[in-house]
């Protein structure tokens, strides 16, 4: 495609995000000493003063507080508006979607997008709602010779939810569905910024935090999002309710909260977590990371008791909500996460033990439990796997293991994955991009900074209480200090994630919106600015509180100063979309063949025949079940060297009427040799690729030609089974006869016979398609990408004007 709890009020917090209780005086970093705070009832859930964070900022008056509240709230929305108007903008000038056909919208809707928007169009035309879901529940067009549960197998309630609300809302006089339905994503990355600002604010203390991260997000918008081209893919839903989860878990676990103001995050927790997990399939593996998360913090004491149990139980309510709402899909009860909390809960209520000895005693016990949780949670989940037959996600185990070496490489699935650069590892040019923003800059600091910090709160925890040297540090006036457990769990969030990142470019967005946050905190919170006025013998809170307004202040107007042009010329700059090719097929599919009939092809370019056509498929994007990894990996042997016959059977055996080949996947050039389609076919099929290089010895010559090549010639063996019924510069479409031609009946009559229908219709097709004449490879060089091909898909720029 082209594209022309209620506690005890901080009144001795260190300025180094630590919590020193045992004391109503607190000593200011000048040495001087302030008076005990007097506990007040009303907490902000905000910080204390609602700006500043640090034992020696001066109380803010009510007034003040309301003042900054609103100021705070009032440019948390501003930003969140500018990040969704950014991403339509961007979205319209890409694409000029206003001035489009409705199928060329809907060819926008590249690859598996396309796929979940069909059945939001579905939804809509539909008679009523209840037969709109009969028809999700008992779907028989996604996967052709199966009636499957879509709400079970896919992520797709937000689609429903969406149609259902457009037919009950009084907008279809004033907004296209199309529009309601892009609309809704980009709201909700507004509510992404404004989960972000709040974290930031949380941590920090200051609104300033929450303002710099907004920014910051705006600014890095290549590595934070890509809703602006992959409206629905599911990511693109999910994370703004996961960003707000976190949101929730740190207001949680803040010191300051009462018992009802907990209550309120815990219920804010559990629904975040079940739209998060109702809305992407891969969301066991992120709540594993979180949950790795809360079981590093509570083996080193750093969470009591309650707030653990009430972490896995929220995650642990949220997966089983998902699972009700799903028909009780496997793929949950089978995951990870859920077997790894019910070991660590188990191990732990066994353990009673865990938090007592010496240092080494301690560390031994810690080492052991872990091993214990892993085993355990390992042997749950096999035995629920065993018990499920549940293959789902085998895929993921088999991409895992091949990209660290600890597995097969030549496996189809795996070598989808690995052969995709957004799966491949984090590239350097967005490390570049992020500290050319000065995102990186304060980021590195503040985590090793914090991580250090942490080391040295994990060592006392670990240490024996009451010991003699803990008993003189008391008598001395001395004070134990307590790292903040918000800042450990965001700290840790952001360290796992981060290296969740490095190792899958995809993954990368999962980070990079958390880290505003965090490097955002390391600017305004009071951490590094202590460490630094320390060394410098200057710190004072005079001095502190003005770097704290300064620093962040300055670093908003040079980035506003560097960025705003850029920006501004990005959003004006305007293109179009153009892809005649694939127009030309769906128009033809749409009126020139059966509403029931099937097609095999790419996964990519039938997901977009669903939403355009409605046509049935064969195999379709949404790869977590192990048969239609099966199918898949079987229609795509058009690709492959094998026999007519051979192809011929298996696509009979899915049901297909119509093969759509691609030049595009045919003869690819995008990736290199060893991950072209064809050569990964190749491979798993034992045969030796294309082209020089070297081969594993193992392989063998295929005895037959390359199949979507070799059909192209009009062979006999071929139009005896094959009619070609379409075709333009980038598709070719065949049409399944009904009966095949048996090698006894192949006279010289019928030889004779074919080949005059052959002529007739080279003749045929010659004069609706001149280009026809050119030869394969010509056609290849010259075409115009599909968005549903495995190529990119290009731009041309193209002034509306």
């Amino acid at each position: 495609m082209e594209v022309r709890k209620r506690a005890k009020v901080n009144q001795a917090g260190s300025s180094l995000g630590i919590l020193l209780p045992g004391s109503s005086l607190e000593r200011c970093n000048s040495g001087k000493r302030t008076e005990p705070a007097r506990i007040r009832e009303g907490v902000s859930l905000l910080g204390q003063s609602g700006s500043f964070s640090g034992s020696c900022l001066p109380r803010q008056w009510p007034w003040q507080r309301c003042v900054s509240m609103a100021a705070g709230l009032f440019l948390a929305v501003l930003l969140a508006v500018t990040q969704a108007w950014c991403v339509n903008a961007i979205h319209e000038n890409l694409l000029w979607f206003s001035q489009l056909t409705e199928v060329e919208r809907e060819i926008s809707f590249r690859t598996e997008c396309g796929l979940y928007y069909s059945y939001y169009k579905q939804m809509l035309q539909a008679t009523s709602i209840q037969e709109g879901l009969s028809e999700l529940i008992r779907d028989n067009l996604t996967e052709s010779k199966r009636t499957i549960n879509l709400l079970q197998r896919m992520n797709i309630y937000q689609e429903v939810f969406l149609s259902v609300l457009y037919r009950l809302l009084p907008l279809q006089a004033y907004l296209e569905p199309v529009y309601f339905y892009i609309y809704t994503v980009f709201s909700l990355q507004a509510v992404y910024v404004i989960a972000l600002y709040l974290t930031a604010w949380l941590l920090a203390g200051s609104w300033l935090a929450g303002l710099l991260t907004g920014v910051w997000y705006i600014l890095n918008r290549v590595d934070t999002t890509r809703v602006e081209f992959t409206i629905s893919l599911r990511e693109n839903w999910s994370l703004p309710f996961f960003a707000l989860q976190v949101t929730a878990v740190t207001c949680y676990l803040r010191p300051q909260l009462s018992a009802l103001q907990q209550k309120v995050m815990v219920w804010l927790m559990y629904v975040t977590t079940c739209c998060f997990c109702l809305t992407w399939q891969f969301n066991q593996f992120i709540l594993l990371v979180q949950a790795l998360i809360v079981y590093i913090l509570d083996i080193v004491d750093l969470l009591t008791t309650t707030q653990v149990t009430t972490l896995y139980l929220v995650q642990v309510s949220g997966l089983l909500s998902v699972w009700l709402l799903q028909f009780c899909n496997s793929m949950i009860l089978g995951s990870l996460v859920l077997s790894f909390i019910v070991a660590a809960l188990f191990i732990r209520h066994c353990q009673s033990a865990l938090k007592t000895g010496g240092l080494l005693v301690r560390l031994a016990k810690v080492l052991l439990h872990s091993i214990l949780v892993l085993l355990l949670a390992f042997i749950i989940n096999s035995l629920t796997k065993k018990a499920l037959q549940l293959r789902s996600d085998e895929h993921i185990f088999k991409f895992i293991k091949s990209k660290f070496a600890l597995g097969p490489t030549r496996d189809f699935d795996a070598s989808l994955y690995l052969c995709e650069e957004a799966f491949g590892l984090l590239p350097l040019d967005t490390v570049e991009r992020l500290a050319g923003t000065l995102l990186l800059y304060p980021y590195v600091p503040t985590v090793l900074l914090l991580s250090g910090m942490l080391a040295v709160a994990v060592l006392h925890n670990l240490r024996p209480k009451g010991g003699w040297e803990e008993e003189k540090r008391a008598a001395a006036g001395g004070q134990v200090e307590t790292f903040r457990p918000d800042v450990a769990y965001n700290l840790l969030h952001s360290v796992l994630y981060g290296l969740l990142a490095f190792s899958t470019m995809r993954m990368k967005y999962i980070w990079t919106g958390h880290m505003c946050a965090v490097a955002a905190y390391g600017v305004c919170g009071t951490d590094l600015w202590t460490l630094l006025l320390k060394a410098l013998r200057c710190n004072t809170k005079v001095l502190l509180r003005f770097i704290r307004y300064a620093v962040p202040v300055l670093m908003i107007g040079w980035l506003y100063y560097k960025f705003w042009p850029k920006l501004m010329e990005e959003l004006s700059e305007l293109r179009e979309f153009y892809d005649p090719d694939t127009v030309e097929l769906m128009t033809w599919i749409s009126t020139k063949t059966p509403k029931q009939a099937v097609f095999a092809g790419s996964m990519q370019l039938l997901a977009g025949i669903k939403l355009c056509t409605g046509r049935v498929l064969t195999n379709h994007p949404h790869y977590e079940d192990k048969d239609l990894r099966e199918r898949t990996r079987q229609v795509y042997q058009v690709y492959a060297r094998r026999s007519p016959e051979e192809v011929y059977d298996i696509l009979r055996a899915v049901g297909a009427d119509y093969v759509v080949l691609e030049n595009s996947i045919c003869y690819e050039r995008r990736h290199r040799r060893g991950c072209r389609l064809r050569d990964l076919l190749d491979l798993a099929n034992g045969h030796i690729m294309d082209g020089p290089g070297e081969n594993e010895p193992d392989l063998v010559p295929a005895s037959h030609p390359r199949f979507c090549e070799a059909i192209k010639t009009d062979a006999t063996a071929y139009t005896g089974l094959f009619t070609r019924t379409f075709q333009n510069k980038t598709f070719y479409v065949y049409r399944l006869k009904k009966k095949r031609l048996h090698p006894e009946h192949n006279t010289k009559e019928t030889v004779r016979g074919s080949e005059d229908r052959q002529g007739d219709m080279k003749r045929k097709a010659t004069q609706s398609f001149p280009s026809q004449a050119q030869s394969a490879e010509e056609k290849t060089i010259q075409t115009s990408q599909s968005p549903y091909s495995l190529t990119g898909n290009q731009m041309q720029d193209n002034n509306k004007n």
